[in-house]
């Protein structure tokens, strides 16, 4: 199709909305220059009508309450869905496909749950669906995926890909705050919204990681099916221990390849080590770290979330559908989804995977404690590193850490059960798994 001028609409005027508005407007010269498409947007729903925000006046027709004025408006070719949640969105998603219109999405937590459905619907009618901002804001990680490794097999994907904990985290280490304080501090600075339960219990990271995993391995597990572990239980003591023992905890979304075909889906703190380039991935940045057959390893850098950051990564989603529009063809349609039931690849569940692992216990300061607990850990082929004994707690109780070498998930958990029940342990025990081999 020959269509000098591609028109487009914008179901939600947000933060990331009014991003968006800002560089199709203020930079349509540029982006008309720059990937020889021109574009125009002429709709955009929102709640309540006002036709400015900061940085950008709309004239007041551009503005309408009533999705309808996008989704079934004849003049619009590419409707940019970023309302968020799931049901309004996916229902305004297939109209628009089925009206012929190619759909960009931000909504990470749709397509980890309807993508597969989405995505055949959009095969059916001949459009693309597009969704490069979903996943680690600005950093082009979808389309890499998609494209510049598919002469690859991927052998593994480590994410930090949630600013508010990356955020949380990197005040725990750097300024000896504890968890709740952090929090408050987020929620001021608005990187945590005012129930931040999707971010600080890794659920949005688990819904990412399901997007890549999808692209990765050709295979759509549901986030039900990952292990997934937040940042809530996470202390300063943990904090201050791992610095000590040369690491840093992050929360890592983590996809592996398994030797015998099953990839490995987790999100969880992990400890990195302190010399890594992803322990130093600092603030609300995010980070992926891609390995591949051919390229070998490979790291993604920047702003995960913002205004700018996001809408950057929308408006090349829009440019790519603008330029199938011109083409006459349908772009970013073969994806895992639509071929998920031919995938041999299956998901490795958490307690088959082997790891390295701190723990932590709170002891009797007695002797025989350690090899107590050494004997369990020995019965269940779980080898020790390092020990570390704190000074005591009172009158009574030690800190006790230990690094364990390699061992199996499943075992882990069964020596566990058996070491808290020795007498000489009180409370609970700390765990968090420990990734050396990441090549950053």
């Amino acid at each position: 199709m020959d269509k000098s001028s591609i028109n487009i609409g914008i179901l939600g005027w947000g933060t990331v909305g009014t991003g968006v508005s800002k560089i199709l407007v203020n930079q349509n010269a540029l982006i008309s220059k720059n990937s020889g498409v021109q574009l125009s947007l002429k709709k955009v729903v929102k709640r309540t009508l006002p036709a400015s925000r900061h940085g950008i006046k709309l004239p007041d027709d551009f503005l309408t309450t009533d999705p309808a004025d996008v989704v079934d408006n004849p003049e619009i070719d590419i409707v940019v869905e970023l309302i968020g949640g799931i049901a309004d969105a996916q229902s305004l998603i297939k109209r628009a496909i089925r009206n012929g219109k190619h759909v960009v999405t931000a909504n990470k937590a749709l397509l980890a749950e309807y993508g597969g459905e989405l995505f055949q619907l959009a095969q059916k009618h001949q459009v693309s669906l597009n969704f490069e901002a979903s996943t680690a804001g600005g950093i082009p990680i979808i389309k890499t995926l998609q494209e510049s490794f598919t002469a690859n097999q991927i052998q593994s994907i480590y994410g930090i890909v949630n600013g508010t904990c990356n955020y949380m985290l990197t005040e725990m280490h750097e300024s000896d705050v504890d968890f709740a304080n952090v929090l408050a501090d987020a929620q001021e600075k608005g990187y945590a919204e005012a129930d931040p339960t999707l971010d600080v219990e890794g659920i949005d990271a688990a819904q990412k990681l399901s997007l890549l995993i999808a692209l990765a391995y050709g295979v759509n597990i549901p986030v039900d099916q990952f292990h997934v572990e937040g940042i809530t239980d996470i202390s300063q003591q943990e904090i201050q221990y791992s610095r000590e023992l040369g690491y840093v905890i992050k929360l890592l979304a983590i996809a592996k390849l398994t030797d015998d075909n099953r990839v490995e889906a987790r999100v969880h703190p992990t400890l990195l080590p302190d010399r890594s380039l992803l322990a130093n991935v600092n603030g609300a940045y995010n980070a992926v770290c891609v390995i591949g057959s051919a390229v070998g390893p490979t790291l993604f850098y920047g702003q995960g979330a913002g205004e700018m950051p996001t809408a950057s990564a929308v408006v090349a989603d829009i440019i790519d559908a603008a330029k199938s529009i011109q083409l006459g063809i349908s772009s970013h349609i073969s994806h895992a989804w639509l071929d998920n039931a031919h995938s041999e690849i299956a998901v490795c569940p958490i307690d088959d995977i082997e790891t390295r692992y701190y723990l932590r216990f709170v002891v009797i300061d007695k002797p025989g404690v350690l090899a107590s607990i050494c004997s369990i850990l020995g019965n269940y082929d779980i080898s020790i590193a390092s020990v570390v004994q704190k000074e005591p707690h009172d009158t009574e109780t030690v800190s006790l850490m230990l690094l364990t070498h390699h061992a199996r998930e499943k075992n882990m958990k069964d020596a566990l059960e058996k070491i808290l029940k020795l007498e000489v342990v009180k409370g609970g025990a700390k765990l968090i798994r420990i990734e050396e081999e990441v090549a950053f």
